[in-house]
């Protein structure tokens, strides 16, 4: 304890208020100020404040959807069962052990060798449990890490489900909207989509850290791989590419145990056409305009913004139309 302070001869009163006396700890650093980042209480936090260069990012992001649950085969589980803990049939363990093969080959066909995977996993048991499986195709030593995130999880569909309330619900759904349709005392997607946001936000900043990164190594051959669940999978695709609400609902679930990848373009942001063909795309539900951005996105930097884009631009702006027409007439 004595070490923590610095030993002062006495003073008076009036020599104590006119006098700055300076305590040094003893595990400060020679030369440090006292109003220097470390004591603002970001110390532990090396990437506030930094002026580090960013590590690079990942050279992709997958989606996986879990493999085959009970409830995919029979929807009557849900009136027994808590949909958190709804496991995988047969088929669905054969699915994400297939599954992670697949992704093992499309990492490998990169030819080099110090790449890993990063996990982000829901906590829901199909999900935990497809992680598991699709992970036998990795050794330890290629595993970086997990973790589990609950913004993740499926859509609540309201505690246990009454079957023929459900087919009413969906049926209603159908009628309002898939996106904000909220089912009681459960969520809607536009619910999903907060929450999505949220966890965006952390990945973003886990990728311009390198939190995921071994103690270190910047090794720019990391690979993600998320976890989840259909329409939170489509949410998380809504809002990373700014994807209207009209767009998410001609979107289709991907199949149990399949995966969309989001590969780093030439210009370092994630593109989906660096992997799946047009087709392919269009299949899954991207319309023309989705699929012109993403031609966009294989050569933009990340921070650039597409001012073009007819997502986010002039598909919202009807008297573009008539000038186009008088232009033309004139």
């Amino acid at each position: 304890m004595a070490a923590l302070f610095s030993t002062v001869p006495q003073a008076t009163s009036s020599q104590v208020l006119h006098r700055k006396i300076k305590i040094k700890c003893c595990h400060e650093p020679a030369g440090l100020k006292h109003d220097s980042p470390i004591h603002n209480g970001l110390a532990s936090f090396p990437e506030k404040g930094s002026t580090r260069a960013k590590p690079p990012r990942p050279r992709r992001i997958v989606l996986v959807r879990h493999g085959q649950s009970q409830g995919n085969v029979d929807e009557r589980v849900y009136t027994r069962v808590a949909d958190p803990k709804v496991e995988l049939t047969e088929k669905g363990v054969t699915e994400a052990e297939e599954c992670g093969r697949e992704i093992r080959r499309l990492i490998e066909k990169d030819g080099v060798d110090d790449w890993k995977v990063y996990f982000y996993v829901s906590p829901y048991e199909r999900s935990l449990q497809t992680l598991r499986n699709l992970a036998k195709a990795f050794e330890r030593s290629r595993i970086a890490g997990v973790r589990e995130e609950p913004r993740l999880r499926e859509q609540d569909f309201g505690n246990f489900q009454d079957q023929e309330q459900m087919k009413i619900q969906k049926a209603a759904r159908k009628r309002y909207g898939r996106f904000f349709y909220r089912f009681p005392n459960g969520e809607s997607a536009a619910d999903v989509y907060d929450r999505i946001t949220g966890f965006r936000e952390t990945l973003r900043s886990d990728i311009d850290i390198g939190r995921f990164q071994p103690p270190g190594e910047q090794s720019p051959n990391m690979n993600l791989v998320i976890v989840s669940h259909g329409l939170t999978l489509r949410v998380f695709l809504m809002r990373w590419y700014k994807w209207t609400v009209h767009q998410f609902e001609g979107l289709h679930n991907m199949g149990n145990g399949k995966i969309l990848v989001m590969e780093r373009g030439y210009g370092g942001r994630y593109c989906l056409l660096m992997h799946h063909t047009r087709e392919e795309l269009k299949e899954f539900g991207l319309t023309d305009a989705m699929l012109i951005d993403q031609e966009w996105q294989k050569y933009a930097k990340p921070g650039e913004l597409n001012y073009d884009c007819e997502i986010t631009g002039p598909s919202y702006f009807t008297h573009f139309a008539d000038d186009q027409e008088n232009l033309f007439a004139g």
